[in-house]
Parts: C-alpha cells; sequence; structure tokens
C-alpha cells in the first residue's frame, strides 16, 4: 500500500486493517475512537506484511528515503491532489519521498515491517560475527590470565558503545534530529539544489549541525587523549589485583581510541535513523566484528592479545566509515519543502518553534542513565577480579550469547523511536501510546523466548559456540551456568532499553530513568557483593539480574505519569502472561535437551520445544500479541501457492 500524503481519497485498507477519515493535509485529523485492531494490524514485526508495524493511523510523518534505507525504490506515488480548497505544490522528482524535507513523506506500515527486518538481519548477522570474535578469542588466548586483562580493557569499548552509540547518543540526538526535521517541514518552499552561500543558516538541520558536531569532535578528541594517559589509573580502578597489570593498560591504550571513534559512528546513527535511513547504522557492528577477526588473525602471532585490542581500534574506525557516504550526501543536499505539517495543539509551529533543538538540561539526566547502565559491567569485573583466573572471562562469554535475544528484541523499538520522536515532538499522545505498547508486547515475546531457549540448552550452546582449542570442558560447565543466572534478567534489560526511549523521545530533561537506573546499580552492587562469597561468579550474575528486573518495574510503572501514557497494568499483565508461557516452555525444552546427547540435535530439539510450547501457553492464556502474530504468520502461508 502507498501512501500519499495530502490525497483526497485514502487507498484501499489491507484485511484487517483500520482507516483513518481524510483529512486536509494542513489540518489535523478530528479526535475518534481507537481503531479496532485486526489480524493484521495487531502483528506488529511480521516480516513481510503491509501492516506488520501497526495501523496505518500510527503511521508518523517521519522523512524518508527508502533507496537510502536500502529499500529498492517501488513504483512511483501518484501525485498530490488537492484537498479542501487547499493547492499542494506539486512534488518536485517524484517517485521518491524526499528523506530530508519532510514533505509529506511517511515512515508506513510497510517501511517500518521492512526496516524493522532489515535491521534485524544486519543485527543478527553482527551479532554471529560478534559469536565468531569470541571465538576467535576463546581459540587464541583461552580464558586464562591474557584474556581477563584483555577484557578489562575491553570495558573501555563498552561503555563507550552504551554512552555514544546506543544509548546516550541517540537517546538525545534523534528527538533534536528529529525536530529539526519537523522545523524544516513547516518553513514555505526553498529552491531545490545545493544550498546557496550565506543561506544554510535557515535550514534547522544544518544548524543543528553546525553547534553540535565541532564541539563533539573536541570533546572526544580529549576524551580519547585522556584515556590514554590514565590508562594505568583506569586498569587500577576497574580490577585491582589483576595478575598482568601491564599487558592490560596496553590493551586501554589501543581500545581507548573508540572514545572518538565510537562518538563519531553514534552521531551518524542517529542523524541517518531520524533521516528514516536504517540500513547503514544496521551494519555498524558488522564492520566492528570483521575489523577486530582480521586483526588477530593477522597480528595474533607478533602481538599476542593486544592484537585483540589492535582490532578494537580498526573496527570503530570502519564503523564510521561504513556510514561516512550517506551522511556526507545528506550534508551536500538540501531539498525543497513541498508543504506545512499539522500545528501543534499549542499554536506553535510544528517541532515548537520555541524550543532549543538540543535542550542543555537533557545532557545530563541521558548521560548518568547511560553511565549507570553500562556500570553494571563494571561492578560485575571488580567483584570478579579477585576471583580464580578466568572468572571475569566466564561472566564476558555468558554476558554476550545471553544478551542475543535482548539486542533482537529490540529492533523493532529501534526503528520505530523516531516515529514515537515525532509523535510527541507533535503532541499525538495516543499514536505514541499505541507505538509503544505493541512494541513492548512484541518486544516480550521475542526475548523471552530466546531468554527460555538459553536457560534450556545453555550448556549445549556454549560447547557449540566455544568449546576448542584454549576453552575446555570445564570453561563450558562454568560459562553455561552463569549464562542460566544471566537469562533470568533478560526480560529486565529488554524493558529498560525499550521503556528509556519514551521517556527521552520527547527530548525533555528528565531525571526519573537515571535516579531509577542508579537504584537498580545499587541492587546490582549489593547483590553481588553480598552472593559472590557463596556463590562465586553465579552471585554475580544473580545480583545483575535483580538490579535490572528492579529497574525494569520501576520505569514501566513511570512511563505514564512520566512520559507516554501506556496502560500500564494492561501491559503488565500481558508481560506476566507471556513469563509464564516462558517458564513451561523453558522446563519442557531443558528436558527434551538433556536427553539427546548430541550437543548440536539436543539444542536444535529443545529450541524447537520451547517456540511450541511457548506458543500454545501464551494463546491458552490470551498473551498480548500471539493470536495476531499466528493469524499474520498462517495467512501468508495460506496464500503461498
Amino acid at each position: 500500500m502507498t501512501d500519499l500524503p495530502g490525497a483526497t481519497q485514502s487507498p484501499p485498507a489491507e484485511p484487517g486493517e483500520a482507516t483513518e477519515p481524510t483529512v486536509p493535509a494542513h489540518r489535523p485529523p478530528p479526535p475518534g475512537p481507537e481503531p479496532a485492531p485486526g489480524p493484521a494490524t495487531e502483528a506488529g514485526l511480521a516480516p513481510g506484511l503491509a501492516s506488520a508495524a501497526g495501523p496505518a493511523s500510527e503511521s508518523a510523518p517521519v522523512p524518508v528515503s527508502a533507496t537510502e534505507a536500502g529499500f529498492a525504490p517501488g513504483p512511483a506515488p501518484a501525485p498530490p491532489s488537492a484537498s479542501a480548497g487547499t493547492a499542494l505544490p506539486k512534488e518536485a522528482g517524484a517517485g521518491t519521498a524526499d528523506s530530508d524535507s519532510g514533505r509529506g513523506a511517511y515512515l508506513s506500515n510497510r517501511f517500518l515491517a521492512r526496516a524493522a527486518l532489515l535491521t534485524a538481519l544486519l543485527t543478527a548477522a553482527g551479532a554471529l560475527l560478534g559469536l565468531v570474535r569470541d571465538q576467535t578469542i576463546a581459540h587464541l588466548y583461552g580464558a586464562g590470565p591474557g584474556t581477563d586483562a584483555f577484557l578489562v580493557a575491553w570495558t573501555v569499548p563498552e561503555v563507550a558503545s552504551t554512552l555514544l552509540i546506543e544509548d546516550a547518543m541517540a537517546l538525545i540526538l534523534v528527538p533534536a534530529f528529529s525536530l529539526a526535521l519537523a522545523r524544516r517541514a513547516a518553513r514555505e518552499p526553498l529552491p531545490a539544489g545545493p544550498t546557496p552561500d550565506g543561506a544554510s543558516g535557515r535550514d534547522p538541520v544544518h544548524a543543528l549541525l553546525r553547534t553540535t558536531l565541532p564541539t563533539l569532535l573536541l570533546a572526544l578528541s580529549a576524551g580519547a587523549v585522556l584515556l590514554m594517559l590514565a590508562a594505568p589509573w583506569v586498569v587500577a580502578l576497574l580490577a585491582p589485583g589483576l595478575p598482568d597489570t601491564q599487558l592490560a593498560v596496553d590493551c586501554t591504550r589501543l581500545t581507548a581510541t573508540c572514545a572518538f571513534s565510537f562518538g563519531i559512528a553514534g552521531y551518524c546513527s542517529a542523524a541517518l535513523r531520524a533521516h528514516g535511513s536504517f540500513v547503514p547504522p544496521a551494519m555498524i557492528y558488522v564492520a566492528y566484528n570483521i575489523g577486530i577477526i582480521a586483526t588477530m588473525l593477522i597480528l595474533s602471532d607478533r602481538l599476542g592479545v593486544r592484537a585483540a585490542a589492535a582490532g578494537v581500534a580498526v573496527g570503530g574506525c570502519l564503523m564510521v566509515l561504513v556510514q561516512a557516504p550517506v551522511v556526507l550526501r545528506r550534508l551536500r543536499e538540501r531539498r525543497a519543502t513541498a508543504e506545512r505539517t499539522a500545528p501543534e495543539p499549542s499554536g506553535e509551529q510544528p517541532g515548537g518553534a520555541g524550543r532549543p533543538l538540543v535542550a542543555l538540561g537533557l545532557l545530563a539526566p541521558v548521560i548518568v542513565f547511560a553511565l549507570t547502565r553500562q556500570s553494571q559491567v563494571l561492578i560485575e569485573r571488580f567483584l570478579a577480579a579477585p576471583l580464580p583466573a578466568g572468572a571475569i572471562s566466564h561472566l564476558n562469554y555468558a554476558q554476550k550469547v545471553a544478551q542475543m535475544p535482548m539486542v533482537l528484541s529490540l529492533m523493532l523499538c529501534t526503528v520505530t523511536f523516531p516515529v514515537v520522536a515525532r509523535a510527541m515532538a507533535a503532541g499525538d499522545t495516543d499514536r505514541a501510546r499505541r507505538r509503544v505498547e505493541r512494541d513492548l508486547a512484541l518486544a516480550g515475546v521475542i526475548v523471552l523466548v530466546g531468554a527460555a531457549t538459553v536457560v534450556a540448552c545453555a550448556p549445549q550452546i556454549i560447547e557449540i559456540l566455544f568449546q576448542r582449542g584454549a576453552f575446555d570442558r570445564a570453561d563450558t560447565a562454568a560459562t553455561a551456568a552463569v549464562m542460566r543466572v544471566y537469562a533470568l534478567g533478560l526480560l529486565g534489560h529488554t524493558l529498560v532499553g525499550a521503556l528509556v526511549r519514551c521517556y527521552f523521545s520527547a527530548a525533555r530533561p528528565l531525571w526519573f530513568p537515571a535516579l531509577a537506573m542508579l537504584l537498580g546499580l545499587a541492587l546490582t552492587t549489593a547483590g553481588g557483593a553480598l552472593l559472590v562469597g557463596t556463590w562465586g561468579v553465579l552471585g554475580i550474575a544473580a545480583g545483575n539480574a535483580l538490579g535490572i528486573t528492579v529497574t525494569a518495574m520501576l520505569l514501566l510503572h513511570g512511563v505514564a505519569r512520566h512520559s507516554v501514557p501506556v496502560r500500564v497494568r494492561h501491559m503488565t499483565g500481558g508481560l506476566v502472561k507471556l513469563s509464564a508461557a516462558a517458564a513451561a516452555a523453558t522446563g519442557a525444552g531443558w528436558l527434551c535437551g538433556a536427553l539427546i546427547p548430541s550437543p548440536l540435535a539436543g539444542a536444535a530439539v529443545a529450541c524447537l520445544v520451547v517456540a511450541a510450547v511457548f506458543l500454545v501457553i501464551a494463546r491458552a492464556v490470551q498473551a498480548p500479541e500471539i493470536d495476531s502474530l499466528v493469524r499474520s504468520v498462517t495467512g501468508r502461508f495460506a496464500n503461498v501457492r
């Protein structure tokens, strides 16, 4: 189905899809009852479905370029017609939606589904390469003192990734670029083509670049140099009592370069996602892991474990290079604005003309939240440093594998974050609520199935992935045990990652997420410190699960008051039903996996059993989104001839 902004007639609705009343492009739609979801609209992320990302009324007016998002351009849309006596200018370059002009282009349901699918596939590819990277580290260096030293240094890129790519940079800049695009869309038409000299100040997007990018470059450069100089103190703080301190210092100085490269990569990712271009940002971890693996294979004999640290530096540069061509093309373009967007309820221009593009008060709570969230890893390694050699490695391998379901479950939230941000900027909280509720339910389905699989067949998974070379059977048993405990907190990690986007989607300074995360970190620290003496490394993982689960509960119950008016009781009940189905599926999968001696066959059977039992139980208790997903998938197969 093709979205035609400003058209007087709507295209035929897909089966089960709710339609909106036709309204003029310059006038907000009248209030009405929430459309009833149909079998095709409830699915949210069924790949390839026309309405897989939600009903048509939820499509927020976010600029998008189908070509730059990685999709083949479709048929050229019909030119818009006049509506309610208002003549709309004819679009220049018909056939493609201008991705940065806001000229009535929409992130349609079909686009969101395909963007989420491609993003998930590329993220899965990056995660698989991450497993290959970890397998290479395990094969070359095992789980001994050298690997522990490198993993202490790897704390720097892990913190930088959270702060500069995944959380802080995205939470600040995606709403900022969305606001700039809304302001650009509200302006009178400007001549198409390159920006004339002296005219760039009229463009809010270019103004945002000029006010943020130079300062960011300076701050990132200073931070990277400071980390290199302070490497001995950083290692002493992160892992007191580490056997090979000098090796950890050398690796830390090599990984410190990512403080610069990750920041530039995160800036590019935020700008591209706000413009509706999702494929280049999704490719960064593919490039990153390729850089690490290649560097280790080439330099391992000469540098030892330092080659892995050098690979982090190389991978960070590749993160920037895979996005640079698209970003540079954006900076050279300035397109015409063809129509005005609907005015905000407050009477201001779309995007809030009186609001700054980047609120300085927003920086502190976002940064505190991101650093506090990543500090969980620092606390774990601090507590594990005095334990026998290999404890930090077991924590690392278990965490990397266990978090894969969480990463995949957050792909839809990553794609729809600009949609929610634009809806909140326009004051359309009802559209934001429907989008967020659907995203939370679908993310819960994905992560709970993944968590059940991880718990059910953890030994088989670790044996298949890592048990070779210096990584022996004892390492497999220890890592699998830790991974099972980590999996108990996967739903909490997913909810925190999804809900924090809601809190900061309106680009308002909010301290509640940071305070909730600080409380969760305190519980992680206290729980890990109390349990490590009795359970060892398992106690550290249990403290992590406890802290992040409490944080998720606080964020879920506070989101309606502080941000998007989500129906908290409805969402809590749905997540409880999904968790019950996951618990039953875990037991069934564990039993089946234990009865089969072959690790590969046991894991495969356990995965199938987990999925089947989860589906049956979830449908029986009427968990959210399950019936619609089943109907959507079976409907697709029924149409295959």
